[in-house]
């Protein structure tokens, strides 16, 4: 797997606002963790593209400027860490672990505490 080019491509998607092709990154059983889903969607626990649509749609509704920048990225054995800035200059990361197709099958984005 080119961890490089997913990373371009995972804040390409974001940065697009296209709720289809930053899901197209990941697996129909997916599983999200974030501490801010908790306000949005009432869980920091996500299973599934359906509930992370739900998620992030409300997310990109209330932040209409939502932008990420990659700083770095970091390699393991099927997984990879992203950290990113947001359009506040807000450092955060995102742990992402792949199936064998290719697909996120579990992510867990980690915040600066606000």
């Amino acid at each position: 797997m080119d961890y490089a080019s997913f990373a371009i491509e995972w804040e390409a998607a974001w940065n697009s606002h296209s709720l289809d092709r930053i899901l197209a990154h990941y697996s129909e059983d997916v599983v999200f963790r974030s501490p801010k889903a908790v306000r949005l969607v009432g869980s920091g626990e996500l299973y599934g593209k359906p509930a992370l649509r739900a998620y992030w749609g409300a997310a990109l509704s209330k932040q209409p400027d939502l932008s990420f920048v990659v700083v770095d990225v970091m390699y393991g054995h099927a997984m990879m860490v992203i950290t990113y800035r947001n359009q506040r200059n807000v450092l955060a990361a995102e742990t992402l672990r792949f199936g064998t197709d290719g697909l996120v099958v579990e992510a867990s984005a980690c915040h600066v505490p606000s």
